[in-house]
C-alpha cells in the first residue's frame, strides 16, 4: 500500500511506454472488413478504386430537394441481409455498418480465440458522431411530431461507444473496450491506440477502426452552412469530389466502416494467419491553433513520428494516402506538410486522395483509407486521385491523376488523417 507520493527514482518499473524500441512488440494486420460506397469485398472495392469509379451519386434521401448540394456517396449496403429485423431496432446504422465489418475482418482472419484469449482481445473504434440517424429521428419525433416518447433503445443506440462495446459483446472480447471521437481523425487514432495496445503488451488482439453515417438532414445543413461541401460538377455528379485541383470546391460527405485485425506478430505467424501487412508506425499530434484551420508544423510532425517508429527515413515510404479532402486550405497545407516531412522526395512519391471516389467518410475515413494503403502493399498498385483533371500549382506533387498505377513495388505506405479541432494523426504498414 502506498503511503505518500511517488518521488523521481519511485516510478513504478513496469512502465511500457518508456520501453526500449527493441522490446517493443511487432503487430500484424491479419483481417480487413469495409462497408463502403465502392462494394465491402476488400478485392472489388479496391478493383473499383484502380479504375476510378466514384460511389458519389446524388443522395436518395427525400430531404435531398432542400439541400444546395443533393449529392452523397452513400454505402452499398442492405441491412437485412446482415441483421435480422429485431436486431435492427438494436442498432443505429452506424453501428451496423460497424458490426459487418468486424464480421468480415473476424472471417478473413481465420481467429479463434480461447477463454484466456479473450481477456486479451479488445476493440478500439472511432465515430464522429456516433448514432446520428437515431438522435435525428428522435429530434424529429419530439419536435416536429410532438412525440410522447420515444424507443427506450435510444440512448444505446445513440451511445458514441455503442460499436466498440456491440463488437466486445457480439465475439466474447474481455480486454480494453475502447472509443475515439477526433472529428475526422477518429478512427485513425483508434487504429494507433489499438496499435499501441499491443505493441506494449497490453493486449494480443485487437478489432479496430470506425464507423460514421451521418448522412441526415441535420448533418447536411451544418455542413452547407460552413461552407466546404463540393459543388456539383454539372458535367457530372460522380466527379464533384476534386482534390488537389484548381477547381475544387469542397468535400462530399460519405458513410460506411473499415475494421482491421491487429495482432501480436508471434502470436499470428504461430498459427499461421493470413498476415495482410505489419502495422509499423503511428504517429499523433494536436495543432493547437484553431478549430478548424490546420497547420503544416501539425500535420509534419504526425508523419515524422510515424515514420520514426518505423524506421524509415524519406526513401522509406513507397506511396501516400492523403486526407486531401478537395477544401481549399487542406490540400495546400497538406501538400506543404508532405514536402517539410520528405524534401526532394516528396516529388518522386506518389500520393492520392481516394476521397475522390469514396468521399469523405468522416470518423470512418482513416480506417478506410488505411485499409487502402494495405491493399496498395499487396496489390502492388496505387489508386489515383480520379478527378484531378486541373491541377492546382500550389499542389505540385504527383498525385496519381486519373489513372491509378499497377506494378508499383509500394513496399510501404502512409495514410494520413487530419481533423476539425487540430488532431493529426498517420498511420503507416509495410509489406512482410
Amino acid at each position: 500500500m502506498l503511503s505518500g507520493p511517488l518521488v523521481e527514482n519511485e516510478r513504478p518499473i513496469y512502465n511500457l511506454l518508456s520501453q526500449p524500441e527493441n522490446m517493443k512488440r511487432r503487430v500484424a494486420i491479419t483481417g480487413i472488413g469495409l462497408v463502403t460506397p465502392l462494394d465491402s469485398d476488400c478485392h472489388d472495392f479496391f478493383f473499383n478504386l484502380m479504375a476510378g469509379k466514384s460511389g458519389i451519386r446524388r443522395l436518395s434521401a427525400g430531404f435531398a430537394d432542400n439541400l444546395n448540394t443533393k449529392i452523397a456517396a452513400e454505402a452499398v449496403f442492405d441491412p437485412a441481409s446482415h441483421f435480422s429485423k429485431k436486431q435492427l431496432g438494436l442498432f443505429d446504422r452506424t453501428v451496423q455498418f460497424a458490426l459487418t465489418a468486424a464480421r468480415a475482418a473476424w472471417k478473413a482472419s481465420g481467429l479463434t480465440l480461447n477463454e484466456d484469449e479473450l481477456r486479451r482481445a479488445g476493440v478500439s473504434i472511432g465515430t464522429g458522431l456516433g448514432g446520428a440517424q437515431t438522435i435525428d429521428d428522435f429530434y424529429l419525433q419530439i419536435y416536429k411530431k410532438d412525440a410522447v416518447r420515444v424507443s427506450p433503445l435510444s440512448i444505446t443506440k445513440i451511445m458514441c461507444n455503442s460499436s466498440a462495446s456491440h463488437i466486445s459483446i457480439e465475439y466474447g472480447l474481455k480486454g480494453p473496450c475502447l472509443t475515439y471521437s477526433t472529428a475526422c481523425s477518429s478512427s485513425a487514432v483508434a487504429l494507433g491506440e489499438a496499435f499501441r495496445k499491443i505493441q506494449h503488451g497490453y493486449a494480443d488482439v485487437m478489432l479496430a477502426g470506425g464507423a460514421e453515417s451521418f448522412l441526415t438532414y441535420g448533418s447536411f445543413k451544418c455542413w452547407e452552412s460552413l461552407g466546404v461541401m463540393a459543388h456539383e460538377d454539372k458535367d457530372d455528379l460522380s466527379s464533384s469530389c476534386k482534390p488537389f485541383s484548381k477547381d475544387r470546391t469542397g468535400f462530399v460527405l460519405g458513410e460506411g466502416a473499415a475494421v482491421l485485425v491487429l495482432e501480436e506478430m508471434e502470436m499470428a505467424k504461430k498459427r499461421d494467419a493470413p498476415i495482410l501487412a505489419e502495422f509499423a508506425g503511428y504517429g499523433t499530434t494536436a495543432d493547437a491553433f484553431h478549430i478548424t484551420g490546420p497547420t503544416i508544423d501539425g500535420q509534419a510532425e504526425a508523419m515524422r513520428l510515424a515514420m520514426q517508429e518505423a524506421g524509415f527515413g524519406a526513401d522509406g515510404i513507397g506511396y501516400i494516402n492523403a486526407h486531401g479532402t478537395a477544401t481549399e486550405a487542406n490540400d495546400v497545407i497538406e501538400t506543404q506538410a508532405i514536402k517539410k516531412v520528405f524534401g526532394e522526395r516528396a516529388f518522386k512519391l506518389p500520393v492520392s486522395s481516394t476521397k475522390s471516389m469514396h468521399g469523405h467518410l468522416m470518423g470512418a475515413a482513416g480506417a478506410v483509407e488505411f485499409a487502402v494503403a494495405v491493399l496498395s502493399i499487396i496489390n502492388k498498385a496505387v489508386p489515383p486521385t480520379s478527378t484531378l483533371k486541373n491541377p492546382d500549382p500550389l499542389c505540385d506533387l504527383d498525385y496519381v491523376p486519373l489513372i491509378g498505377r499497377q506494378g508499383a513495388r509500394v513496399g510501404a505506405a502512409m495514410s494520413n488523417s487530419f481533423a476539425f479541432g487540430g488532431t493529426n494523426a498517420a498511420l503507416i504498414a509495410k509489406e512482410i
